[in-house]
């Protein structure tokens, strides 16, 4: 009859086998890996593309938290003005979305007074393909959006 085995795990003949929490310890610490990984390769992305008017760095050490800037759009009433954002990533980025919010305040019907931003992509849109520099542009353009021009009357 055919065994799991792990290969990540050594084990010989007489030894006791794994314990699921240690396996489940091994591949959360493999997980970690990737998702460092993959932030590591967005924070170069990020840094190389010269995009205008959007950018994040990790804060301090931590690489699952990182502070963000988006420059208002032009022609809009943010032109000129300059938000901070904050971003957590969950351990299971990018299968689920990080946490993004302002941190310094923004009038927008799409922002609750806690900085919490309304954007389907951050939601039930989530896409494993979308990245730091997507999340910043796209809310950037939220901010460029019709409500930021007065179009549309409540």
């Amino acid at each position: 009859m055919a065994q799991n085995i792990n290969p990540y795990h050594r084990q010989s003949a007489t030894a006791t086998p794994p314990s699921k929490t240690n396996e489940e310890s091994q591949n959360r610490s493999q997980d970690n890996h990737a998702v460092t990984k993959r932030l590591q390769k967005e924070l170069m992305v990020l840094m190389m593309s010269g995009e205008k008017g959007v950018s994040a760095f990790p804060d301090g050490e931590n690489l699952f938290r990182w502070i963000a800037t988006i420059e208002g759009p032009p022609g809009t009433v943010y032109e000129g003005h300059v938000f901070r954002l904050g971003l957590e990533f969950p351990h299971s980025y990018p299968y689920c979305a990080p946490l993004v919010r302002f941190t310094t305040p923004c009038f927008h019907p799409n922002v609750d007074t806690a900085g919490n931003i309304c954007l389907d992509i951050l939601k039930e849109k989530w896409s494993a393909l979308y990245d730091v520099r997507t999340i910043l542009l796209s809310i950037q353009s939220l901010l460029g959006g019709e409500f930021a021009l007065g179009i549309y009357s409540f």
